[in-house]
């Protein structure tokens, strides 16, 4: 892989901020693949990496394994690490998925959560809003919504809840950074708490139906007109 201008300037901007090269090297290529300047489909070959970055190929071996674990980046053999694809597919079967399970946990979540439980999302919400850096913003997001489903007594749906919300952690980073979602996003937090707070089951799962389903299509609507360039195998 050639390093492209914008490329250069990701490892330039994240160069001061991280304690160890592969925290480095994993942020500024998250923040690469998330705002479009590389491509889904593009190979990441540790050699050229490693001598962008000036380092040594494990650090940079460890950062590619980080972001397969994010779901950013995919190993194919004979291929080895590539940006994966943005598809409008996938992200609309995560969606169907997590409009399906999520208001299913939320609804045997509500009547039993705490005072404590709701303050926690509370905070999070108040973190998601100071917080810049889009990797922190897909964990707090998926830590807010599982405390409110914490509740809910049922652990195989838990974990299907949180399999999918991680899964579609990468869309919802795109999103807030490529696509300015992020402010509609927390006013739909905040009502999704409104409600959960008052006790109200069935105005909570609304909310939450609409959030899913607006992320959903804000993302499709882009989808759709977004040019992919996809190379050759």
């Amino acid at each position: 892989m050639t390093l492209s201008p914008d490329l250069s300037a990701f490892v330039d901007r994240h160069r001061p901020r991280f304690r160890t090269a592969t925290e480095f090297i994993e942020a500024a290529l998250r923040d690469a693949i998330l705002s479009g300047a590389v491509a889904g489909g593009t190979p990441l070959r540790q050699e050229d990496l490693a001598a962008a970055f000036g380092v040594s190929r494990m650090p940079v071996r460890e950062a590619l394994r980080q972001l397969e674990a994010r779901a950013l980046v995919e190993f194919h053999p004979h291929r080895g690490a590539v940006v994966a694809e943005i598809s409008a597919t996938d992200a609309a079967d995560i969606s169907a998925i997590r409009a399906a399970l999520e208001p299913a946990a939320l609804r045997a979540s509500v009547p039993q959560l705490t005072a404590a439980d709701l303050d926690l999302a509370a905070d999070l919400l108040a973190e998601m809003e100071a917080e810049t850096d889009p990797g922190r913003m897909g964990e707090l997001n998926r830590r807010f919504h599982m405390t409110l489903y914490a509740r809910c007594g049922l652990p195989r749906l838990l974990a299907l809840v949180e399999q999918h919300l991680a899964a579609g952690d990468r869309y919802l980073r795109f999103q807030f950074d490529a696509l300015a979602y992020r402010a509609p996003s927390q006013r739909e937090h905040v009502a999704l708490l409104d409600a959960c707070r008052a006790g109200d089951t069935e105005a909570a799962c609304r909310v939450l139906a609409d959030h899913v389903e607006q992320g959903r299509r804000h993302l499709a609507d882009y989808l759709q007109q977004r040019e992919v360039a996809v190379p050759p195998d």
